[in-house]
């Protein structure tokens, strides 16, 4: 990576916060460490946002959900999950509330490092010689500053994740894409089977980017999903 990356992991589990922790640390990042959330927002006051957030689901007072919520509220940071093992509806409100990944425990701390990276090479982006600005639907989407806003020019808030979906669509215009392709461009691995990570972050990208939920970005009945406006350099 071209620069070193802070991280906070979140983990009331002694064992496994020190494990993470070392490991990360091994792995050439800078890794602070709490284990609820008056410790996470301590670390952000003293230190301020860190560039990716691993976040666990059980703690003990305010869960790892009510934080998801309440940082995704005021910041675009990056947050993977970390829920118990067979618990869906975890990560389904997980995805719903902004978290960017998932990661089901147990779990093995090199696939979690994968994540990690995977999440911030989207952000950090290849360098590339032009701007690539596009209008879509009476938006100008931004792929190299990660930006969208309306025909007002008023700030469109996408979690990275929801602005992936985005790029995925925006960058292959009247193409339908299944729900397997999404996941594999977005997230760099095949959904499993009943996966409902793709339909949850449609429905939230077409909240914030539609009146009409079907004007947009379409359903293909048993194919997927497809762009069906206009794109234009902007």
């Amino acid at each position: 990576m071209s620069r070193q990356h802070r991280i906070i992991v979140v983990e009331d589990d002694p064992e496994i916060r020190s494990l993470l922790k070392d490991y990360l640390q091994r792995q050439g990042f800078r890794v602070d460490a709490a284990e609820g959330a008056p410790a996470l927002d301590r670390l952000i006051a003293q230190h301020g946002e860190p560039d990716l957030v691993v976040l666990d689901i059980m703690l003990p007072g305010e869960d790892g959900l009510s934080i998801c919520r309440r940082l995704r509220a005021g910041s675009r940071v990056p947050i993977i999950m970390l829920t118990a093992r067979d618990e869906d509806i975890d990560r389904i409100v997980g995805l719903e509330i902004g978290a960017d990944d998932y990661m089901p425990k147990p779990f093995n701390p090199r696939e979690l490092t994968a994540r990690i990276r995977a999440v911030l090479r989207r952000l950090d982006g290849p360098a590339e010689p032009r701007r690539r600005r596009l209008s879509v639907g009476g938006y100008i989407v931004d792929l190299d500053s990660r930006t969208v806003v309306d025909a007002n020019g008023g700030a469109i808030e996408l979690t990275a994740a929801e602005f992936d979906l985005l790029a995925c669509f925006v960058t292959r215009p009247g193409r339908v894409l299944s729900r397997d392709q999404l996941m594999d461009l977005t997230r760099g691995r095949r959904a499993e089977a009943l996966d409902r990570t793709i339909d949850v972050q449609v429905s939230r990208l077409r909240k914030k980017l539609e009146t009409d939920p079907e004007q947009m970005i379409k359903t293909v009945r048993s194919a997927g999903y497809v762009l069906a406006v206009p794109v234009e350099e902007a």
